[in-house]
């Protein structure tokens, strides 16, 4: 599914979350939503807010936060807490896999449709709306940065 189809399916199924939970349909709302699904990736509330500024449309951090929460309410965004950082996603047609380096913190992201495949073959009576897997170890910066230290330990011990 291509990201504008899944942009305008995340905007009906936004109009029906909020008309069954008797919530307004404002501009500010669906501005948000739009500016988070042309957000390739995870994004802090930080970066939304410029892009939303970037776009000419001004909203406030309240609103920002509120509709956030409405939308992760919705299945349309997920919450990632990456160590200390808090990050949002969108999450509907965007299954992704998190890489997290444990010694520098870096986030790789990796399209990964095999896992849905596999989890909707294997769980009867379950309807998947979306997943997040994280992945611990260390990136190949970090490993090789290990390996130079403990060659220079090494080295040190032999002289």
């Amino acid at each position: 599914m291509d990201s504008s189809k899944n942009a305008n399916t995340a905007k009906q199924i936004f109009t029906e979350y909020l008309k069954e939970n008797k919530c307004r349909q404002t501009p500010e709302r669906f501005a948000i939503l739009d500016a988070i699904y042309s957000i390739n990736g995870n994004f802090e509330i930080i970066d939304l807010l410029n892009k939303l500024e970037e776009e000419k449309f001004r909203v406030s951090k309240a609103t920002v936060y509120n509709t956030i929460t409405l939308l992760i309410n919705a299945n349309l965004v997920i919450h990632h807490r990456f160590g200390n950082a808090s990050k949002y996603e969108k999450c509907f047609g965007n299954e992704k896999s998190h890489l997290i380096c444990t010694n520098c913190g870096k986030v790789t992201e990796v399209n990964n449709l095999i896992v849905t495949d596999t989890l909707t073959a294997n769980i009867k009576k379950f309807h998947l709306t979306h997943y997040s897997l994280y992945l611990y170890g260390l990136c190949n910066k970090c490993q090789q940065a290990i390996k130079r230290r403990k060659a220079r330990i090494n080295k040190n011990k032999g002289q």
